[in-house]
């Protein structure tokens, strides 16, 4: 019994160099595929180049680690206890991103154990996903700002609850004695549709007199 757990612990399968260069050069072709999905799939600020690039850099290092580890279970034992000392910290921008840190790793360790075919098929059908549905974004929102004397609460209410026909919903009505601020949240559709009238909200607003500011701010997926 002793001797056949010391054979498994010690003996593991030998892989050939050409099996050796065929792992890692199928992990660069498919880290490559995971590098081109990310990139069409992610505009504007939320693209990170060093994130892509380390996007292909992982697959080829866990392809490369699962090439190494093979059958050696004493081997796969030490790796896993080596890993698990290491915390990581990163701060993800987008939650798409994690799915393409899986998808790397997993097409890694496909390849370092020679499934090609899996890691290929796999990929295939991940990269069609991520290009039908990866430019999907929430509606943008639309905060409008506005602080006033307090004498005007009333009319603010009134003017926004009419001039956006009931959709602008009030989130934030901060008072003092003197003055109020509102903060008026709507979807980004609705507001480019309402604000194509002839007197936009922030003249209407300003006509009223003791207006300190009336700001808008635009939030949407690229802002971290």
């Amino acid at each position: 019994m002793k001797e056949n757990l010391f054979s498994l612990l010690e003996n593991g399968s030998q892989l050939t160099i050409e099996e050796m260069i065929t792992h890692i050069i199928m992990s660069t072709i498919l880290g490559f595929a995971i590098f081109v999905s990310y990139k069409l799939t992610h505009t504007g600020t939320i693209y990170s180049k060093k994130f892509n690039t380390s996007l292909i850099i992982l697959t080829v290092l866990t392809g490369t680690v699962m090439t190494v580890i093979g059958n050696n279970v004493a081997l796969s034992l030490g790796m896993v206890g080596a890993l698990s000392i290491v915390r990581f910290r990163t701060a993800i921008k987008d939650s798409r991103d994690t799915v393409y840190i899986f998808w790397a790793i997993i097409v890694g360790i496909c390849c370092g154990v020679g499934d090609y075919t899996v890691a290929a098929i796999g990929s295939i059908a991940v990269f069609v996903i991520t290009i039908l549905l990866g430019r999907v974004k929430n509606d943008e929102r639309i905060l409008l700002i506005i602080r006033a004397g307090k004498v005007l609460e009333r009319n603010i209410e009134s003017i926004v609850f009419k001039y956006f026909d009931r959709k602008a919903i009030l989130k934030v009505k901060n008072t003092t004695q003197d003055s109020v601020e509102f903060i008026y949240e709507l979807s980004g559709k609705t507001y480019n549709i309402i604000n194509k009238k002839e007197k936009n909200i922030t003249d209407i607003l300003y006509e009223l007199g003791t207006v300190e500011y009336v700001n808008i701010v635009t939030q949407s997926d690229e802002i971290s």
